[in-house]
């Protein structure tokens, strides 16, 4: 048994993404290809970035609903500013973060001053922005830029024939400043605190408020961030686009081993737990047979799976703490 029981569910996470990759390697020849982890990476790059800051979300014991629609919102906006007023896209890019920022800051001081439930505040925040997108325009809006075109073409290799796109090292890029915001910072520790115990946070002396505003703030921008990706992905706005991610979003933590009471969770399992939903959907595809929907039901399975595992650990050491005491 670990010494550590809140690394259990990040080993469980681990297990099941190496046995779906084995599953795929023994079946298939070219699984195991560099190319298939390369594309994994890509595919996914945007929906591991949005679950990213709704890890920090559901840590503190929140949620966050807007994902989905920042994205929608947030690729529109890009695309307005590109190819109708003219803007670089760094400048377009810097924009939507901002706007991120703001708005997610925003969410959290309603959710704080308040003391609104974060599931309502952030439906009304998903609504909204998807309503926006929809003012802005009902059709998609391809992108051409001679620089978008040149960052479609950056791959940096690895060995075999695969290689990682400005999308995946971007990813990982957030990964790694969300690994050191998390575990190696105040704010990090003051999250984990919340969604501990909210009453004994604020014994300690933990800032609720700003803490409360600095997390729903790092989910705007960590979801306007993946409307970037997404939308240099699919070089186009769409206000229809990532209808759900939110959802997936949620999935792919709690898949990671995220508790959805919060307090309990590691970002390396985020990671783990999105990869797993492309997995899933990279097996569907080289089988050929399934119907695409057949990753949502698999999802939703494991979905079920980790959280009575994840509950099932909690009333063992419960009960073990009860006993000891």
């Amino acid at each position: 048994m670990l010494k550590n029981e809140r690394l259990i569910p990040l080993a469980a996470t681990l297990l099941v993404f190496l046995l779906l990759y084995g599953l795929g390697m023994v079946q298939y020849r070219n699984f195991a290809s560099t190319l298939v982890l390369g594309n994994l990476l890509t595919d996914n790059a945007f929906l591991i970035t949005a679950a990213i800051g709704m890890t920090f979300v559901i840590l503190s014991g929140g949620i966050d609903l807007s994902v989905g629609s920042m994205i929608a919102f947030v690729g529109v906006g890009f695309a307005l500013l590109v190819t109708q007023a003219g803007w670089h896209p760094l400048a377009a890019a810097g924009a939507a973060l901002v706007f991120g920022v703001a708005f997610g800051a925003a969410m959290g001081w309603l959710i704080e001053a308040f003391d609104i439930q974060p599931f309502i505040v952030t439906l009304a925040g998903m609504f909204l922005l998807r309503g926006l997108a929809f003012g802005l325009t009902l059709e998609s809006i391809a992108i051409q830029h001679p620089f978008i075109d040149m960052l479609a073409g950056v791959r940096v290799p690895l060995p075999g024939r695969g290689g990682l796109t400005v999308g995946a090292l971007i990813m990982l890029a957030a990964l790694a400043g969300g690994l050191i915001l998390a575990h190696w910072t105040r704010f990090g520790s003051n999250v984990y605190a919340l969604g501990g115990d909210r009453t004994s946070a604020v014994l300690l002396g933990v800032p609720v408020r700003r803490t409360v505003i600095g997390i729903y703030a790092l989910s705007g921008f960590y979801s306007s961030l993946a409307g970037i990706l997404y939308t240099l992905y699919t070089a186009s706005g769409y206000p229809l686009a990532a209808v759900g991610v939110e959802l997936d979003a949620i999935a792919a933590v709690v898949i990671g081993g995220t508790l959805l009471t919060g307090g309990v969770g590691y970002l390396l399992g985020t990671l783990f737990g999105g990869l797993i939903q492309g997995v899933i959907q990279t097996l569907i595809a080289f089988d050929g047979s399934l119907n695409s929907w057949w990753t949502k039901i698999a999802v939703g399975g494991l979905l079920f799976a980790f959280i009575v595992f994840q509950r099932g650990i909690a009333r063992s050491f419960a009960s073990l703490r009860r006993g000891a005491a």
